[in-house]
C-alpha cells in the first residue's frame, strides 16, 4: 500500500520537542525526511523520533553548509524548523531565502510563543505554555499544585499536531496553486484551541475552576484511577449509563445501594466504596476479573 506522503521530500532542521515528532509522523506517512543535524555529541544520540529519516550533519554557521541546505530546497516540498524567531533568517535559510529558490515550498515554523510579541524570543517549556494558556490550572488534585501531564498536551498536542496539520494543508494548496506558504505553529495557540470544550462547558455553567471538580478530571467516581492491592492502579472510565451499570455488575454492587451516578452529594461515599473494593485484588487479578 502506497503511503499518502510517498514522493514528497521534507527537510527538517534539528530541534527538540514537537519538531522531531513532526518529522517522525511525516516519515511514517511516507515522506522522505532529511534531518539536518548540528555537529556535536547530541547528533549521535539515538531517538525513536528519527526513525525512517535520512540524516546529514551540517554546521549552518558556515556558508558551505547553508549552500547544501539551499540546494536541497530546490527539490523539496517542505522545510520545517523549531528555532527561535529570526534564527533561520540570520543563518540564511529563512522563508524568504527558500521561497526565492522554490516558490512552491511549504515552510513550517514551530515555536512556543509565536513569531512576534513580547515573549516571542523567550525560552519556554511545555509547563510554561500550559500555565499561560490556563490549561494547567485544571490538572491535578484539589488543594494541591497543578500536575503537569508530561509534555503531551503542549509539545505534542498543541505543537506537533497543529504543525503537521498545517504542513499537510499547505501541501494540498501548493499542489493546486503552485505557491507555497509559511505555516506558523505556536504551542500556546494550539493548546488554546484544544481548550474549546472547556470554554463551552464553562459558558454552560458546567465547568468549575476547582481542580478535580469536573467531568474527566477525577471528580467523578466512575472516571478516575484506583489503587490495587499490589500498589498498582486500575483506570475506570464508565461515563455512559450502560457502562456505569456494567461497572456495578462486574464489581457486584447493588445499584440502589451505591446510589445515583450523577449525584454529587453521593460521590464522596462512592469514591470510598470503590477505593475499598479495588484494594482487595491485584492489578492483574482485576484485569482478568473484568
Amino acid at each position: 500500500m502506497t503511503k499518502p506522503l510517498t514522493g514528497f521530500r521534507v527537510i527538517e532542521l534539528a530541534g527538540i520537542g514537537p519538531g522531531p515528532y513532526a518529522g517522525q509522523l511525516l516519515a511514517d506517512m511516507g515522506a522522505e525526511v532529511i534531518l539536518i543535524n548540528r555537529p556535536g555529541p547530541m547528533s549521535a544520540v539515538p531517538s525513536i523520533n528519527n526513525r525512517g529519516k535520512k540524516t546529514m550533519v551540517l554546521d549552518l554557521s558556515k556558508p558551505e553548509s547553508v549552500a547544501v541546505v539551499l540546494d536541497l530546497v530546490k527539490t523539496a516540498d517542505v522545510l520545517f524548523e523549531g528555532l527561535r524567531p529570526g534564527v533561520t533568517e540570520r543563518l540564511g535559510v529563512g522563508p524568504e531565502a527558500c521561497h526565492a529558490i522554490n516558490p512552491k515550498l511549504v515552510y513550517g515554523r514551530m515555536t512556543g510563543w509565536g513569531q512576534t510579541g513580547p515573549w516571542a524570543k523567550q525560552a519556554g517549556h511545555d509547563i510554561n505554555y500550559l500555565s499561560i494558556t490556563g490549561a494547567l490550572e485544571a490538572m491535578g488534585r484539589d488543594g494541591e499544585p497543578p500536575l503537569p501531564p508530561l509534555n503531551f498536551v503542549g509539545d505534542y498536542g498543541g505543537g506537533t499536531m497543529v504543525l503537521v496539520i498545517g504542513i499537510i494543508s499547505a501541501l494540498l494548496q501548493a499542489q493546486q496553486t503552485g505557491k507555497g506558504e509559511v505555516v506558523d505553529a505556536a504551542i500556546i495557540d494550539g493548546v488554546s484551541s484544544m481548550m474549546g470544550i472547556i470554554y463551552t462547558l464553562s459558558a454552560m455553567n458546567m465547568w468549575s475552576t476547582k481542580r478535580a471538580g469536573n467531568l474527566l478530571d477525577g471528580a467523578m467516581p466512575y472516571y478516575r484511577c484506583y489503587k490495587t492491592k499490589d500498589q498498582r492502579f486500575m483506570a475506570v472510565g464508565s461515563i455512559e449509563p450502560q457502562f456505569f451499570k456494567l461497572l456495578l455488575e462486574k464489581l457486584e454492587i447493588a445499584a440502589d445501594e451505591f446510589g445515583k451516578q450523577n449525584d454529587p452529594k453521593q460521590w464522596a461515599q462512592q469514591h470510598e466504596k470503590l477505593e475499598a473494593i479495588f484494594a482487595t485484588k491485584t492489578r492483574n487479578e482485576w484485569s482478568r476479573y473484568l
